[in-house]
């Protein structure tokens, strides 16, 4: 499942048309997406909480931190924000929910670590 994580966070990183392909092959339609600060459906509104992502924190990326863990048709793991190469700003937890064709369904973000 290392996989997904890593489109999910390429999907993250990703602009213009690079991420409207990800979106399209990797989420299903109907996903959800829920952490502190957004609640969005479907593919547009998730595109619309990562451009407002992407414009809160310009040039900072998103890189997987440690290993996930899965079962079934789920996978958690956590995720950092920063400069390339650096040590993250922003630490988070993601748990991604597959659909049956094993593309994102449903994911539920918690923030671990946030810059005061």
């Amino acid at each position: 499942m290392n996989g997904i994580v890593q489109q999910y966070l390429a999907t993250w990183n990703a602009t213009g048309d690079e991420r409207a392909r990800l979106l399209s092959e990797h989420w299903s339609p109907r996903a959800t997406y829920t952490d502190p600060m957004a609640e969005v459906a479907g593919r547009e509104g998730i595109d619309a909480v990562v451009d407002g992502v992407q414009a809160q924190f310009p040039g900072l990326v998103f890189t997987q931190v440690g290993e996930a863990d899965a079962h079934h048709r789920q996978v958690r793991f956590r995720w950092g924000l920063g400069p390339e190469g650096a040590e993250p700003l922003v630490i988070g937890f993601d748990v991604l929910v597959l659909d049956e064709s094993g593309r994102i369904q449903d994911v539920r973000g918690f923030l671990d670590r946030v810059p005061a």
